[in-house]
């Protein structure tokens, strides 16, 4: 239960934020029996509860904090009507009447609101609400008054427009996939003259009646495992967890269909397996939920969040590192990879001061399986040193130096480790399997969190594919080559390789690189020179060059003959590879025709960067070619 208690401090300690919604619409931390929902109408009416005005709610401003009860809060379908704010199926008594396909529950609706009325926790615009629903006359009013909704010929509400693109209404605009007019969900305003704040959904007042009187409704008490004491016991656990439409549960018991434990204990709710208060369980779900929306990782039904019970920002340990530069930093708009770096660094380590040493910090990995349960794939807590220096040392040591296309289509040189995603797509292509992708993104967590050791079949899979350039596009060929670069380079940590050109290194491997990256080079200058634009041999031969070495070399020296004439002088590209030629302790390593390794990627990345001209660099008096070369 060690989760729930750290959620349960997090959101007490986070108080202050509960009813606030960001700027950047995520889901706010709620009160107690309390969800969010996307408004489309809003209803005005007086403290007599008098039909004002009616407008269309701005996308900008849907998201609505309303009163739920334990059913509506889980609801998907059924009659569990929201308390206040709900669509026309629920609070028009006239829903029918102008040709609402799904079966009304206005009835509901109204009675579960006259029993909170009649309660001594009772609130006036809740009075008026009930007092104007009762009317019945709620799609009339938006149609003949509020001119929001509109009627067919046959006096029946339009299920889509057919008129003219011009002319259509706005609340056809608001719908989404299947759904029409009738499925508005409808919020309240009620003004009253001696209160400034008409809006239900920003009223603590409110709120605070709504949780009095719902509490007040439970009977039943339990052990809570999370406070210790007697309290109410909660009947339902909150979904939503992860998205407004998500139905998955992290806790759930029954025993009244399904028989999961019939026969082991003497109720049918579970609370006797473990026990959790209502109060805690509408904390914790709703501290989580929050924590998802305002800092979390998701990728269909997988979420990966990282927080401190403090309530202090903490980085994403799966997240874009790019993310964690500003927009408007000057790092982000240069091509440095050296800059960008150490932004990115100091950014990190900058969480650190407000985190501590001694902050508690957990990051928690929820998947599901099914549509209806949740579990929890993945849970550590760490100090707050302890987490910055372990994310900060992923970033080190699986670091490379990877070419990215920001959102504004600006391209930028970023030395620091790739994402988890990326390497999912690195290893196994653009199309892999969303399962696959959860799958590595899952595993390559504890190699960041706990420090371990990056899979060897995730190495192996990357640095095959970065071999295969003629499989993919520039762009994706070039990413999967930095990130097999980076894993290598992680997986044998101890050999302590570098992002820059190593040129005493002589390795087989490497030095074969540097060969394959000296004649691509050569050729690059040569083909660009005529215009020509197709891939180099040494590209189109990478992958029988990774198999067999020295007998594709052969191959690829020979085509190199004609590009020598083309060049006015070839002696940086010839110098390199009669140096690297040299090299080879001792020579009968290059002679050996077997598969090279994934070091060999590293020595083609390194001395393929070193050959390429610089455009704030001064063209070479020596060297000719090299304003030949800028553009290649």
């Amino acid at each position: 239960m060690s989760w729930t208690q750290k959620l349960y401090e997090t959101y007490e300690n986070c108080s202050a934020l509960i009813g606030k919604i960001p700027e950047n619409d995520t889901v706010p931390l709620l009160p107690v029996c309390h969800t969010t929902q996307k408004a489309q109408i809003e209803i005005v009416i007086d403290d007599q509860g008098n039909f004002l005005r009616a407008r269309i709610v701005n996308r900008d401003d849907a998201r609505t904090i309303i009163p739920c009860t334990e059913s509506s809060g889980g609801r998907t379908s059924g009659e569990a009507p929201h308390p206040l704010s709900d669509k026309l199926q629920y609070v028009a008594n006239d829903y029918k009447e102008y040709g609402g396909e799904k079966k009304p529950y206005s009835k509901s609706y109204i009675k579960n609101l006259e029993e909170w009325c009649k309660s001594q926790y009772c609130h006036e615009k809740a009075k008026a609400i009930l007092v104007y629903v009762n009317k019945g006359t709620v799609i009339k009013d938006l149609v003949e008054k509020g001119r929001i909704l509109h009627l067919g010929k046959d006096g029946k509400l339009l299920d889509k427009w057919e008129g003219e693109p011009k002319d259509k209404p706005e609340i056809f605009s608001l719908s989404k996939g299947d759904s029409s007019q009738s499925d508005a969900f409808i919020r309240w305003e009620v003004e009253q003259s001696d209160n400034p704040c008409s809006k239900t959904w920003q009223d603590d007042t409110l709120r605070d009646s709504w949780i009095k009187y719902y509490s007040s409704t439970k009977q039943n008490k339990t052990l809570c495992y999370i406070k210790g004491d007697e309290l109410l016991s909660a009947d339902l656990h909150p979904a939503k967890i992860r998205n407004d439409g998500d139905s998955a549960k992290l806790i759930s018991s029954n025993d009244k269909y399904g028989f999961t434990f019939r026969g082991r204990f003497t109720d049918d709710f579970g609370h006797q397996v473990c026990g959790v208060s209502f109060e805690a369980t509408q904390k914790i779900h709703n501290a989580l939920r929050w924590l998802i929306g305002r800092q979390g990782y998701r990728k269909g039904d997988q979420a990966i969040v990282a927080w401190a019970t403090s309530g202090v920002d903490v980085p994403n340990p799966v997240a874009d590192p790019l993310d964690d530069l500003p927009s408007d930093d000057p790092a982000s708009l240069v091509s440095t990879a050296q800059v960008v770096a150490i932004k990115l660094r100091d950014k990190i380590r900058g969480y650190k001061k407000g985190l501590g040493d001694t902050s508690s910090i957990v990051v928690m990995g929820l998947d599901s399986a099914s549509p209806g349960r949740m579990a929890i794939t993945f849970y550590r807590e760490l100090t707050g040193s302890e987490f910055i220096d372990r994310l900060d040392n992923w970033h080190e040591t699986c670091a490379w130096i990877h070419d990215y296309v920001l959102k504004e289509k600006k391209k930028i040189k970023f030395e620091g480790a790739p994402t988890p995603e990326d390497i999912a797509v690195s290893a196994y292509g653009l199309n892999v399997d969303d399962k696959l992708k959860k799958a590595t993104v899952e595993r390559l967590l504890p190699c960041i969190i706990d420090g371990r050791q990056v899979p060897f079949d995730i190495v192996v899979s990357a640095v095959r594919r970065a071999c295969n350039p003629l499989s993919m596009e520039t762009w994706e060929w070039n990413k999967t080559l930095s990130i097999a670069c980076a894993l290598y380079k992680k997986f044998h940590e101890k050999e302590k390789y570098d992002m820059a050109l190593d040129e005493g290194r002589k390795t087989r491997d490497y030095l074969y690189g540097r060969l394959l990256a000296a004649a691509d080079s050569m050729e690059n200058v040569a083909l660009s020179l005529t215009g020509e634009k197709r891939e180099t041999n040494a590209v189109r031969l990478m992958q029988r060059f990774s198999d067999h070495p020295y007998s594709t070399w052969k191959t690829i020296e020979l085509q190199l003959v004609p590009y020598r004439v083309r060049l006015v002088r070839a002696n940086k590209y010839l110098a390199v590879i009669d140096k690297v030629m040299t090299m080879f302790e001792p020579s009968e390593d290059f002679t050996n025709d077997k598969p090279l390794g994934g070091e060999f990627l590293l020595g083609y990345h390194c001395q393929r960067e070193v050959l390429k001209r610089k455009k704030d660099q001064p063209a070479s008096v020596e060297d000719v070619n090299t304003e030949e070369e800028e553009d290649v």
